[in-house]
């Protein structure tokens, strides 16, 4: 926000903000970054241990899931917020700053054999999203799309491969049912996706 009493727009109205004309008014208290104010004595915020719905994360392939996740702990300062042995270590730091790691048997079947393994990076989206990003992504460039596909933590992802080689994946939400497949699997691993 413009704090220059100064800078005003055309009779008197405050002047045009891309960033927060396009936002609707009631809904901006909702973006809250907890990245401090730029200042000599910034203080960084508390580690994050809250459970809320990623609006993006990257995941990270590793030849070993033990060493890199000391590695991010040690070196960067994230923390184990969860784990399923052998297959996902999802590392967090302040709120929105998220990492999943997995092993790198568990690539995607759209990497070619012999290639570096894709960055990839997962952005939330809603399920009226979905067809429309795999459409436009496969219009754009043909072959770079799998999906939509139903998985196992009860979302509906499309993956598009970029020009850059970068693996982007839309993730959207599906409502939850307590008499599902997704909702046995999310308990198996200590995930409960409703209140009891």
């Amino acid at each position: 926000m413009n704090e220059n009493p100064s800078a005003v727009g055309p009779a008197g109205t405050p002047p045009s903000n891309k960033l927060t004309d396009s936002i609707e008014p009631d809904r901006t208290a909702e973006f809250v970054s907890p990245v401090p104010v730029p200042a000599l004595d910034a203080v960084p915020p508390d580690l994050y241990r809250g459970i809320y719905g990623m609006p993006m994360f990257v995941t990270i392939p590793t030849p070993d899931l033990a060493e890199s996740a000391a590695f991010w702990e040690r070196a960067f300062g994230f923390f184990d917020l969860f784990s399923i042995p052998g297959r996902l270590t999802h590392l967090r730091r302040w709120a929105f700053q998220d990492v999943l790691l997995v092993p790198m048997d568990q690539l995607s079947a759209t990497q070619p054999s012999g290639e570096l393994p894709h960055l990839t990076v997962s952005f939330a989206c809603v399920l009226s999203q979905v067809d429309t990003i795999a459409e436009a992504s496969e219009s754009a460039r043909p072959g770079s799309t799998s999906g939509p596909r139903n998985t196992a933590w009860n979302t509906v992802d499309v993956e598009v491969v970029t020009p850059e080689n970068v693996r982007v994946i839309f993730t959207a939400g599906k409502p939850f049912d307590p008499d599902s497949a997704a909702d046995r699997n999310l308990r198996e691993v200590g995930i409960s996706p409703h209140a009891e």
